[in-house]
């Protein structure tokens, strides 16, 4: 994992296609910063490795394998001040509860919509000036074989970068680790996020997919659906 890095400034790349960007420090005040705050320590969680200062980019929310980890992800993500969007089922995201769901960046998608998710998210990309996006690339709570790469083809298409993110439950440390624009050879790009997440553990460490795409295999994917 490399959540060491200077939290801060610019960092010597440790891939040819990650990214040398500035870090955003968390904010100082707000009610969200500091609601977020008392929750993490409370949680145990100590914040390290700061989001990147980009407008857009996509996050790969791992590892993901206990139904909690979407609400230490809303901490950490009010913890540094980022809005981020996340994808939910469309029939959760009606109701009271729904409402609150959309309230803090739930996205409704319909996975059997034909015209496919990535298409939909590029043109969202391409609308807004700033929108960041978490995906949890396993892409379920239970081990597969692969993770989905419906991140990657987002990413690929809708020319932003992926930064990858963090929730470890055997250091207790959540956070941001490198960015980098996926070049096309996924054998290589998975090598970078294959060392990222090489020690991390999940709530549930039998659970956890190790990273890899079927596309590392030969094997075909649809690509549109996150």
């Amino acid at each position: 994992m490399t959540l060491d890095a200077p939290p801060s400034g610019e960092s010597a790349p440790l891939h040819p296609s990650e990214l040398q960007v500035a870090r955003r420090a968390p904010p100082t005040r707000g009610l969200k910063h500091h609601i977020a705050g008392f929750c993490l320590r409370l949680g145990g969680w100590t914040p390290t490795g700061d989001p990147p200062a980009l407008d857009k980019y996509i996050i790969v929310a791992a590892p993901h394998t206990w139904w909690w980890d979407g609400f230490w992800m809303m901490a950490f993500a009010w913890w540094w001040g980022v809005e981020i969007k996340w994808l939910v089922k469309s029939g959760a995201a009606w109701g009271p509860f729904g409402w609150f769901l959309r309230s803090v960046g739930a996205i409704p998608v319909n996975r059997s919509a034909p015209q496919g998710l990535v298409g939909a998210l590029c043109r969202e990309f391409a609308a807004q000036s700033s929108l960041v996006v978490s995906i949890p690339a396993e892409g379920t709570r239970a081990r597969r074989p692969y993770w989905k790469s419906g991140f990657y083809h987002l990413a690929r298409q809708a020319k932003v970068p992926i930064c990858l993110s963090l929730l470890d439950y055997g250091s207790g440390r959540g956070g941001f680790g490198p960015c980098f624009v996926p070049t096309g050879n996924v054998r290589a790009d998975m090598d970078l996020i294959r060392s990222f997440y090489r020690d991390a553990k999940g709530r549930i460490p039998d659970r956890f997919t190790p990273p890899k795409l079927k596309e590392e295999d030969g094997l075909e994917s649809s690509g549109g659906d996150p």
